[in-house]
């Protein structure tokens, strides 16, 4: 059976690192619904995918510094809308990496 993307996202974090990061994580999984994880050895792969994707669905790299605002994303309130890039790279994407069996 082939493993798709949008499963490594079947289960959300219980933290997060801003208000828009469940939006952006969700929009990934749907991105990824069709996709299907790279065999091993394309790890590099696996990360140029979910970089990506990030970008589309955010609008900026993940190398961008702070935060992101995206208004797709905000639903009112104080820091709606706001993406954390930092929690993205230093806790979204290594999650994402260990689901597929590469960290």
């Amino acid at each position: 059976m082939t493993r798709l993307l949008a499963d490594l996202f079947a289960e959300e974090p219980w933290q997060w690192g801003l208000r828009g990061d469940p939006h952006a994580w969700r929009a990934m999984r749907e991105a990824f619904r069709r996709e299907a994880v790279p065999l091993a050895g394309n790890e590099d792969r696996l990360r140029e995918l979910l970089a990506a994707a990030f970008e589309a669905v955010v609008g900026r790299p993940l190398s961008e510094p702070g935060h992101v605002f995206v208004a797709a994303f905000d639903t009112g309130g104080m820091s709606s809308g706001m993406v954390s890039t930092a929690w993205w790279r230093e806790t979204g994407m290594p999650l994402l990496l260990e689901r597929a069996g590469v960290a």
